[in-house]
Formats: structure tokens, C-alpha cells, sequence
């Protein structure tokens, strides 16, 4: 795997410099109310419910916009039933894109997918084509400013990290879902900060794309996540070193 390459760091890189904080409020909004549609409303029993509020709290999203999520994704606001739905296919280059959203409308928002998939040279296919390319694992990553690797590596791995690797500037710690609460306490009490830490879906193969596929798979990807309904986009593609230099300069 090459580095800079993973979604979840180039998201991380965009959200630091998107200076539009509604966009930031609504991502993490449509977080918690996923959350609470599949797990319920109590954040002991609901992990992903549990980080998506530590996200809105270090991101200073009002209390009243998290009260309303989940009260929208619970069925607790009148007129306001949604469903949880999921999308599959392919981007430019065949990267895998699993889709995840909310919606009142499920016609809707299968017409917006694929058109976003269309639109940017991707093809929305059928359920099953890529999700057993990803599997379920909590995410954590670290920009190593005052610690080493040995220092974090040592911490992570005997608080239940099964795996630990640089992606560009910044680090990557995976462990199972369960684990993800232990091993950020563990980092906090080794005085190691982590820059975000959320349960993901992690691509277990990768699709390495040429700089015009990149750039195509980049655009799709902003696209689907700045959908109202969509909640969740993963996807297993790797950029060429070129492009990577190429984006790094326009920061």
C-alpha cells in the first residue's frame, strides 16, 4: 500500500482546511443519526454512536444539531421515518465503493447515487459485488510530532492494536471495533494524541489508479459524501506518487 492512498487520510487532510463548518456539522450529523438507526440511541450499548458524539464535541457542533439528529434518525420527529440503505459498484480504474445512507425516500437517493457513479466514470452494481472486500475495524490516526513509532506501536499494541503503518504525514492504527475505546484511553494515558478515531469499513485488497483515475475517484468520492442522504463512503483505492506531489502542492 502505497502512502497518502487511503480515504480515511485524505478525508481527515480535507476536513482540517474546509473552512465551510455547516459541511463539517452535516457529516458529522449524519454520522450519529447512521449510528443511532442501526445501533439505537444510548452511546454505552452503541459504539459508533459513541465516537460519532466525541466528534461533534471536538468539533464544536451545537447540542441542539446532535439532539435533532438523533431524534430524526430515531423516528422521533414527526414526518421523519428514514431508512437505512447501502449502495455498491465501482470507480474509475475499478476501485470498489460501498455506500452508506439515510434516506425517506429510497428512489431518491438510488437516483442520485448512480448518477453520481455515472457522472464521474463509476457503474453502481449489484448488492454483495464489493462488500466482502471490506471489513469492519476501528481506525485511529496519529500525526507523530513528540512520540516515536516503537513508543506508539509498543502502547497500541498491548492495549489490542493488531496493526500499525505510515500513510504519508500521518499514521494508522487498526483493532477490532471493541478494542477502539481501550486503545485510544491507553494512548491518552501515554500522552499520545491522535488527530481521529472512528469505526470504519478497511478495504482488505487495493486498486492502484493512474493520476486521471485518481482525479476522476477523488471527485466521485466528495460527490456521494456531500449528498444529503449519504452517511458513509468507503472505497480500496491507491493514488500514484505523482498525483499525491501533485495535491500536496495545492494545499
Amino acid at each position: 500500500m502505497s502512502g497518502h492512498s487511503h480515504w480515511s487520510g485524505i478525508k481527515y487532510k480535507k476536513a482540517k482546511v474546509d473552512k465551510q463548518r455547516a459541511r463539517v456539522f452535516s457529516r458529522i450529523s449524519k454520522q450519529i443519526m447512521s449510528a443511532v438507526r442501526v445501533g439505537g440511541k444510548d452511546p454505552e450499548t452503541n459504539l459508533d454512536l459513541k465516537y460519532a458524539l466525541e466528534a461533534a464535541k471536538e468539533a464544536n457542533v451545537p447540542k441542539e444539531n446532535v439532539e435533532r439528529a438523533i431524534l430524526k434518525a430515531s423516528g422521533e420527529l414527526e414526518g421523519q421515518r428514514l431508512e437505512a440503505v447501502h449502495y455498491e459498484g465501482y470507480g474509475p480504474g475499478g476501485a470498489a465503493v460501498l455506500v452508506q445512507a439515510l434516506t425517506d425516500n429510497r428512489h431518491r437517493t438510488t437516483a442520485h447515487v448512480r448518477k453520481i457513479f455515472d457522472s464521474h466514470g463509476g457503474e453502481m452494481g449489484s448488492h454483495g459485488c464489493v462488500a466482502w472486500l471490506f471489513e469492519s475495524k476501528g481506525l485511529i490516526l496519529l500525526d507523530l510530532v513528540a512520540h516515536t513509532e516503537e513508543e506508539v506501536f509498543d502502547v497500541a499494541v498491548e492495549a489490542g492494536a493488531e496493526d500499525f503503518q505510515s500513510e504519508g504525514e500521518l499514521y494508522e492504527l487498526t483493532c477490532e471495533p471493541t478494542k477502539l475505546a481501550t486503545v485510544k484511553e491507553a494512548l491518552e494515558s501515554a500522552g499520545i494524541r491522535w488527530e481521529s478515531a472512528e469505526i470504519t469499513q478497511v478495504p482488505q485488497t487495493y486498486a492502484d489508479l493512474t493520476p486521471d483515475e485518481g482525479r476522476k475517484m477523488l471527485k466521485l468520492m466528495e460527490e456521494m459524501e456531500d449528498d444529503e442522504d449519504v452517511t458513509n463512503v468507503y472505497s480500496n483505492f491507491n493514488l500514484p506518487a505523482e498525483l499525491v506531489a501533485e495535491l500536496a502542492q495545492e494545499e
